[in-house]
């Protein structure tokens, strides 16, 4: 079975063809990150209107690449919910005209459990049950996968995302956009023992993130040295930011893995490609015993193989929606979208 998946959650217009939900026949991506570096960050507006510009072209993309035609992709899947409106839109109403016109289903799903999924794609032998810790510039989840439709959050961030608290650290130490991305090459030539840096803990929920005060003690930390008058080294202090945020992280994760009795674990999203939390949980895992699966690199970040991925599975499971779906800004990772086709939908299959 083929599925079409469709991204656009954020800054990346990204489309794919997947076999099977395992086998990637095409991944295309337009990303935007050169035009958002001049503003430091993510630009809603802007993104919408280059999703609008790009999209076309991207999906064309991904079809020629998979040397397939429209008529043989079984399904379309799009990324729905969460993400930033403006640029959700743009896809959901894409795949939903591109369904109606064809007479193909329309798969809608979760921005959470497509990353999710990247590990699918790294290894066809993975399945179900397995942790997975979720981590990228909006999210920070400890995820029990019981099947590939059926989820349950353990832990979650009480304030910041881990990624966000990378970017806006990196900010403040001068490192430019993408600053989380950045901040780890740096990071990988200073000593991550040179400055004494807290590890927050959530009182009476040891699986749960707090990131916030982190970054703040950070942010203070540079402030006073440049009112002392006192030079910062940037790759030190990146080192010991960067390793207090993957303690933290480490920390809930394994320990979400030892009440849970979990012998499989993973990661995924934006900051899984992060070269410390990679090693870190590697080692960690081999010392335990327990099985450590991570996307390749190319998969951590959005795009349309993953969405296509585990549109495949939410095929399966017979979620898939009509014209009135409609893109969410939020939604739990729990939730499955529960629509039945509308007749317009079902007429030309």
């Amino acid at each position: 079975m083929k599925i079409l998946g469709i991204e656009s959650s954020c800054d990346e217009t990204a489309a794919a063809v997947v076999e099977d939900g395992r086998t990637v026949l095409s991944n295309a991506v337009a990303s935007q990150v050169e035009e958002h570096r001049l503003y430091g960050g993510v630009v809603p507006e802007i993104a919408s209107r280059r999703h609008c510009e790009a999209i076309c072209g991207v999906v064309r993309a991904a079809l020629e690449d998979a040397k397939t035609d429209l008529s043989e992709i079984d399904a379309i899947a799009v990324t729905a919910a969460p993400g930033l409106i403006g640029a959700l839109l743009v896809g959901v109403n894409f795949a939903k005209g591109l369904a109606l016109s064809s007479g193909k289903p329309l798969v809608p799903v979760h921005h959470l459990r497509s990353h999710i999924a990247a590990n699918y794609i790294t290894f066809p032998e993975l399945e179900p049950p397995f942790l997975c810790l979720v981590v990228s510039g909006g999210h920070s989840h400890i995820v029990q996968v019981d099947d590939y439709t059926k989820l349950r959050v353990l832990g979650r961030t009480r304030d910041d995302a881990a990624g966000e608290a990378f970017d806006k650290a990196a900010r403040a130490m001068g490192i430019p956009y993408p600053g989380g991305v950045e901040m780890d090459k740096i990071a990988e030539k200073g000593n991550d023992n040179a400055y004494r840096l807290p590890r927050p803990v959530v009182d009476g929920a040891p699986f749960d993130f707090s990131f916030s005060g982190l970054k703040t003690n950070v942010i203070n930390l540079i402030h006073n040295a440049e009112q002392r008058g006192e030079t910062i080294h940037v790759a030190d202090l990146a080192a010991s930011y960067r390793k207090a945020v993957v303690d933290c992280l480490t920390r809930s994760f394994l320990a979400a893995a030892r009440a849970t009795g979990a012998k499989k674990l993973a990661i995924a999203g934006g900051v899984s490609a992060n070269s410390l939390l990679r090693r870190t949980l590697e080692s960690e895992c081999k010392r335990l015993g327990l099985a450590f699966y991570r996307p390749e690199l190319r998969y951590c970040g959005d795009n349309g193989a993953m969405v296509a991925s585990q549109g495949f599975y939410e095929y399966q499971a017979g979620n898939t929606a009509g014209p009135d779906l409609n893109a969410r800004a939020e939604m739990p990772v729990e939730l499955s979208f529960a629509y039945e086709p509308s007749a317009s939908f079902k007429r030309n299959r």
